[in-house]
């Protein structure tokens, strides 16, 4: 299953699995185990683009899950494209669908309660197991360390507007200073 159309397959039937797990942090909690699939298992996209896809998608204005659209274009072309958008918004969507048709009448009773205790520590894992993930994949010399530090402690100390750091970033990252 080498084709374009086999690889989009792969891509709808991984990401589609992948996105029923997508609790608390979203699609972007996905996005490691995505790149493993795409870059390491099957080599259909390098590490680097995707991470550029994933950084396009971040910056861009729109959902931030349409790093997988790209990802999915550079595998397989518009195929893939389609299957990885797809995989990532259907199921999650009649999940959702089904939830508030039938859940509804339970939000309250002793399943509702259960559910969402059980579903917090997932979405707390998962997203600090993404941000795990993201900072080895791009944090690869004693200055970006440095840097995602003391950008960590002043978003935690004040209430600075994330973008001013990353526009920082940008330009240090630019001028080669990360």
């Amino acid at each position: 299953m080498s084709s374009g159309y086999g690889i989009a397959l792969q891509i709808l039937l991984h990401f589609a699995m992948l996105s029923l797990l997508a609790i608390g942090g979203g699609v972007i909690s996905l996005s490691p185990d995505m790149m493993r699939f795409v870059s390491e298992t099957h080599g259909w996209v390098s590490r680097a683009e995707f991470m550029e896809s994933f950084t396009l998608a971040q910056i861009a204005p729109g959902p931030n899950f349409l790093f997988a659209t790209l990802v999915g274009m550079r595998a397989a072309g518009f195929p893939g494209a389609l299957a990885a958008t797809i995989g990532l918004v259907v199921p999650p969507a009649l999940l959702t669908i089904l939830t508030l048709r039938y859940g509804g009448r339970h939000l309250d009773g002793p399943w509702g309660r259960r559910v969402r205790v059980a579903v917090q520590p997932l979405a707390i894992g998962m997203m600090a197991a993404t941000a795990w993930a993201l900072a080895e994949m791009t944090l690869l010399n004693v200055v970006q360390v440095a840097a995602f530090t003391v950008a960590t402690v002043i978003l935690l100390l004040t209430r600075l507007n994330p973008l001013w750091l990353i526009a920082v970033a940008g330009i240090l990252g630019a001028g080669g200073l990360l």
